[in-house]
C-alpha cells in the first residue's frame, strides 16, 4: 500500500522533449484519503540528482527518503501514472517536504 510523500521507483518510459522519463525515483502526491481506496492512477513527482535552485524544484534530503544522495523534485514535471509502474516503497520524504512538494505544485497550476 502507498502512502503520500512515498519515494517509489518508477518507469516513466521515454520522454519526449524535455519531460521527465526513464526509470527514476519518484514522490507519491496524491492524498492518502485517495491512495487508501487503491486509486488506478496516482500523481507522481520525479526525483533528479542535478540538483539546480529554480523555484519549481524541491530539495529531498537522502536521511529518511531512501535515496543515495540529495536529490530535487521536479514538480513542473507532475505525472499521473498507473501503480503497476511503481516499485516498493524505498522510504518517505516527511510532512514537510511533501508540504512543499505540493505548495509548488499549487504554485505551478495557479491553485488557491
Amino acid at each position: 500500500m502507498l502512502n503520500s510523500g512515498d519515494v517509489v521507483d518508477a518507469d516513466l518510459g521515454v520522454p519526449a522533449g524535455h519531460e521527465a522519463g526513464f526509470p527514476r525515483p519518484v514522490v507519491i502526491i496524491t492524498a492518502q484519503r485517495f491512495l487508501d481506496r487503491s486509486p488506478t492512477v496516482v500523481h507522481a513527482v520525479p526525483l533528479t540528482t542535478n540538483v539546480r535552485a529554480i523555484g519549481s524544484e524541491v530539495p529531498i534530503s537522502p536521511e529518511a527518503s531512501g535515496l543515495a544522495t540529495m536529490s530535487s523534485a521536479q514538480c513542473q514535471h507532475l505525472r499521473s501514472v498507473s501503480p503497476s509502474r511503481l516499485s516498493s516503497p524505498r522510504g518517505n520524504v516527511g510532512p514537510v517536504d511533501l508540504a512543499r512538494i505540493r505548495e509548488t505544485v499549487a504554485v505551478l497550476l495557479d491553485l488557491p
